[in-house]
């Protein structure tokens, strides 16, 4: 993808996420069918009714996301790995990054095309039927959705780490969900973009 092509922006968490979006390749996370495009800033059909989200989109997401080096992030609905392999990006080699994929065929794709990125610390595996996100512990400092919801989906919520933040678009607005260090949570909105809806069973 080329770099005339990338949203830019100015200071820390823009600069890493401009550079994330320089080294990790759209390319390398499309059907062959649809390499042509790939430099265009649209989103792009990968199958399933599924689509790789345009990169000026992308681009605002991870940058309200703020992900640090070392955190562990979950991204929900990873469908061809590109999201997933731009958290692995940011967070660097003492941080986790989990894609999660309800088709399991994308899942698989998606996966080999996170393994071609060499960046062990990310994985992508196909959604436990019944499961949203991944539950765990301790939760997950950062939580990215790449679907619309039609209400804040509750259990994504309750993945969030003290401290955490997440961002999953809901009826198409974005919205941006922090956890403080007492565990209370607040919810912001940030613009209106479209996504393929979230499915929650």
């Amino acid at each position: 993808m080329s770099g005339s092509h990338l949203p830019t922006g100015s200071g820390g968490v823009d600069d890493a996420v401009t550079a994330a979006l320089q080294v990790v390749d759209r390319r390398g996370f499309l059907p062959r069918s649809r390499l042509r495009w790939a430099h265009e800033d649209r989103p792009l059909e990968i199958g399933h009714g599924q689509t790789s989200s345009q990169p000026s989109t992308v681009a605002a997401m991870l940058r309200l996301l703020r992900v640090p080096a070392g955190a562990s992030v979950l991204d929900v609905g990873a469908g061809s790995g590109w999201t997933t392999a731009l958290l692995a990006r940011l967070v660097g080699p003492s941080g986790e990054v989990l894609g999660v994929e309800r088709h399991a065929d994308l899942a698989a794709w998606g996966a080999a095309n996170v393994r071609r990125a060499a960046m062990p610390w990310a994985r992508e595996v196909p959604a436990v039927p019944g499961v949203l996100g991944a539950p765990r512990p301790d939760g997950w400092d950062r939580v990215l959705v790449s679907a619309a919801a039609e209400h804040l989906p509750d259990a994504l919520v309750d993945q969030l780490a003290a401290g955490g933040r997440m961002v999953v678009p809901v009826r198409h607005e974005m919205t941006l969900v922090e956890r403080d260090g007492d565990g209370a949570v607040r919810v912001s909105a940030h613009g209106t973009y479209s996504f393929v809806p979230l499915v929650e069973d």
